[in-house]
């Protein structure tokens, strides 16, 4: 078992080697992520989703629907080696790509949304939605631009020599990439 283990590390270090390396292989285990996690997506989510891990035009300008069919058929590939069967619906309720037999939300995902629930207090809820969508969209905002500066700080600590939009630069990558 130990060697096994071993042996998934150091093959999971050189896929993410190659993840950095090869835009073909981060869009790929992008998807591969994304529907592990999620169902029901359709093609546009899809491109949307691993668009903000990768950049906007990751699947390419010209021949796009090309490149994602390339990329679907290679990850219907993994989740059957895997033992799982990808599948899409046509359901106009519930289009999309699914995994047959998994619920619509991963259990680890659907822990941490549970998770996340049970903290909120109900007077936090009531006081958001007394907030013009405005004022919710700005604090989302903020919520977000305090964690990139955390994370940035981080960073800075770490190697002294960065700048300050270079370190920037790393947090936002860690945020959006898989």
């Amino acid at each position: 078992m130990i060697k096994s283990t071993l042996y998934l590390k150091a093959q999971n270090l050189i896929l993410q080697d190659a993840i950095q390396r090869d835009l073909a292989t981060a869009r790929r285990s992008t998807l591969l992520v994304t529907l592990w996690h999620e169902r029901y997506l359709t093609r546009s989510q899809l491109i949307a989703r691993v668009g903000i891990r990768l950049g906007k035009n990751c699947f390419g300008i010209s021949a796009w629907e090309d490149t994602f069919y390339r990329d679907m058929h290679v990850v219907k590939q993994a989740f059957q080696a895997a033992g799982f069967l990808l599948s899409y619906s046509r359901n106009k309720l519930q289009p999309g790509y699914y995994l047959q037999g998994q619920p619509a939300l991963s259990p680890e995902l659907r822990q941490v949304l549970h998770s996340s629930a049970a903290e909120v207090d109900q007077r936090q809820v009531d006081i958001y939605h007394q907030l013009s969508p405005a004022d919710r969209f700005r604090q989302g905002c903020s919520i977000s631009d305090t964690a990139r500066q955390v994370v940035t700080y981080r960073i800075r600590q770490e190697n002294p020599n960065l700048s300050v939009e270079e370190a920037n630069r790393i947090a936002l990558q860690r945020a959006y990439r898989p």
